[in-house]
């Protein structure tokens, strides 16, 4: 679903990603691991088409996606949800989730989708009528992650979805991720907490410094003791 050959991506002098190559096929849950400033965000960011490559090819459905607009590419199915939630405060709850559907003409189809969404999330449906800066850390993440899905994204980006929550709400995430990828949605997840993450991947990146250090399966880096010992505490 998605091949990415020889990324590179700079900022300004700063080489941020450095011949980056990953695949995605279609259903699984991809994880990408990494520290703080090792390019994950910048890698999301390219692919939804927010920051330009120096060199390389993202191919998304068989097209080279980077001469896409970012305006076009949900679309396309492909949808980013961003670090830090970004929701639209001023905006209720009910709002947000139609601006997750902008792009749509199918009236029938986002009322099906808002009905599908508050019988998920029976907390966005009692607070529909708030002001979406209202909620909770992890109410706005639900919320973040519901108006992705208002777009009926084919492929959906995670970025750091469990990022300030409290590990109750960490673990619902986690199992919300895994019942959305159970609907049919690939999943590409940028994820801090790296055994979680790895716990439900498919298949799983890790990346340093701009560079990819280690692929394989979900089980096969939670198993790595390179992994273990950087990013699993022992």
């Amino acid at each position: 679903m998605l091949n990415i050959e020889n990324l590179n991506v700079h900022y300004g002098v700063i080489h941020a990603l450095k011949d980056v190559k990953i695949e995605v096929k279609e259903g699984q849950i991809v994880s990408l691991i990494g520290s703080n400033g090792a390019g994950k965000t910048t890698l999301l960011k390219t692919i939804s088409g927010l920051l330009k490559s120096t060199s390389g090819s993202i191919v998304y459905l068989d097209k080279d996606i980077l001469s896409v607009s970012a305006q076009l590419l949900p679309t396309m199915g492909l949808v980013q949800v961003p670090e830090g939630r970004r929701i639209f405060s001023g905006l209720t709850v009910y709002e947000n989730l139609l601006m997750g559907a902008y792009l749509r003409k199918d009236k029938e189809g986002i009322k099906e989708d808002l009905d599908k969404i508050y019988k998920r999330f029976e907390i966005l449906y009692n607070r529909r009528n708030q002001d979406a800066a209202t909620l909770s850390g992890g109410e706005q993440q639900m919320l973040a992650i519901s108006r992705a899905l208002m777009a009926r994204p084919k492929l959906l980006l995670l970025d750091e979805p469990s990022m300030g929550l409290a590990p109750l709400l960490v673990r619902e995430i986690f199992n919300i991720i895994k019942e959305i990828n159970a609907t049919g949605t690939t999943i590409l997840l940028v994820e801090q907490n790296a055994m979680q993450a790895l716990k439900i991947a498919d298949q799983a990146y890790v990346l340093e410094t701009g560079t990819i250090v280690l692929g394989g399966t979900g089980a096969e880096l939670l198993s790595s003791p390179e992994v273990q010992k950087v990013y699993l505490g022992g």
